[in-house]
């Protein structure tokens, strides 16, 4: 059976928060980027993550649709008219490049080899140009990933993943993951890049696989889809990723 794999974009395959710091720094006209603690960055997006309730209140921050931005010293109004700016951009999220180089032309070869059905999830809001879903399936096949699948959400990630029977879901927000791990079977994989030794305490608790890459996601996944007649292999992958059982189990 097909392993059914969702994909966030905007911080696990596309490098967002960089070029909206390049346009903070044009719009504003000076240096923008400041250093973040990771493990705090986890604490203020959810508290569970700092030790609180799983499904506790996020802190207050951007709307539905527009990320919190960790790497930028904004305030509020700064945020809004970043955002507004943004939006006046013909086609901005056919501009982004990739966290990783490379990153989604691997996804699509290893999908098309594997027979993997991938989903790519997103929060984009509406702007200048094309609508959202078209510029991100736009940009994913330019760099490599043919005919992909573009679903702009609402709502949790965690009921996303239950309706669609998806089998694991790679997102670098851990209340994305939390959202997967408490309301749905799949399981959740968070891209961890910042601060080695700095990871979420809570992650593994929550039955929430942590890595540092897609790269390393990728090896992963390669090792989750196996035959289940392999239970050595898979309880390797199930060690790796802190889980209890094989995904889709």
């Amino acid at each position: 059976m097909a392993l059914r794999i969702g994909f966030d974009l905007d911080g696990t395959l596309a490098d967002m928060e960089g070029e909206l710091i390049r346009q903070a720094e044009v719009l504003f006209g000076q240096p923008m980027a400041r250093p973040i603690d990771s493990r705090a960055a986890a604490a203020d997006i959810n508290p569970a993550f700092a030790g609180g309730a799983p499904g506790a209140a996020p802190a207050e921050g951007a709307a539905d649709n527009e990320p919190p931005l960790l790497k930028l010293k904004l305030t509020k109004r700064q945020q809004s008219r970043l955002w507004a700016h943004v939006e006046s951009i013909e086609n901005f999220w056919q501009t982004l490049g990739e966290c990783e180089p490379g990153i989604v032309e691997r996804l699509g070869r290893l999908a098309g080899e594997r027979r993997w059905e991938v989903i790519f999830l997103t929060k984009r809001p509406e702007g200048a140009g094309a609508t959202p879903q078209l510029q991100t399936q736009l940009w994913l096949e330019s760099r490599g990933f043919h005919l992909p699948s573009v679903y702009v959400v609402q709502g949790s990630r965690g009921r996303i993943a239950a309706a669609l029977g998806l089998d694991v879901i790679v997102d670098d927000r851990p209340e994305n993951c939390l959202d997967v791990a408490v309301e749905s079977k799949a399981r959740a994989i968070l891209i961890w890049r910042d601060g080695a030794g700095t990871l979420p305490a809570a992650a593994q608790r929550l039955g929430i696989g942590v890595v540092k890459s897609v790269a390393e996601c990728l090896e992963i996944l390669i090792q989750l889809d196996v035959p289940r007649e392999q239970p050595g292999m898979l309880n390797r992958v199930k060690k790796l990723l802190g889980l209890k059982e094989p995904a889709g189990a």
